[in-house]
């Protein structure tokens, strides 16, 4: 189902999962959609590999955890940051490398400092290779980190093969 992009998150420089300048990461994008779910768009290369040709599965696990927990910003006014307290996954299909791939996150319960979530990662062809559930427990960035974000260039960086739409 085919789902308009509504915002942007932000990426920084060195993340694994989001950092634009990190050679050896998944430089992935976040769009939040017009469903409450947060779509993370990456392309999984060969330093990525466990078996050869398919994606590790850590991998898998990181980028579904971080695109669950970023959901939290949806709709926020102000930065939500979350610290991982329960994660769960289940792997269905192996994960090819060198192909746009999507993870799909949403929140599924909010309650006080603690939220949760589920996702999945989609293949091109719309099948689900992992889904995940994940609780997480709302943090003051300065109690988790010491995050500068000049210095780490923490920004919305727009490109134009930003899509408009993601069929999801």
């Amino acid at each position: 189902m085919k789902h308009q992009v509504v915002n942007k998150q932000k990426n920084s420089k060195m993340c694994f999962l989001c950092g634009l300048k990190n050679p050896f990461g998944l430089q992935g994008h976040f769009y939040e959609l017009d469903n409450n779910e947060l779509v993370c768009v990456f392309t999984p290369r060969n330093e990525h590999q466990s078996y050869p040709g398919r994606l590790h599965g850590g991998i898998v696990s990181a980028v579904l955890d971080e695109t669950i927990g970023r959901a939290i910003l949806i709709g926020s006014k102000e930065e939500v940051w979350g610290v991982t307290i329960e994660f769960k996954v289940e792997f269905r299909k192996q994960v090819p490398l060198n192909q746009e791939l999507r993870v799909v996150g949403r929140i599924t319960k909010k309650e006080g400092r603690i939220f949760e979530g589920t996702g999945e990662l989609k293949l091109l062809n719309g099948e689900i290779a992992a889904t995940a559930y994940g609780k997480y427990l709302r943090m003051p960035l300065s109690k988790i980190s010491e995050f500068d974000p000049i210095e780490q260039e923490w920004q919305v960086v727009r490109s134009e093969k930003d899509p408009q739409v993601i069929d999801v």
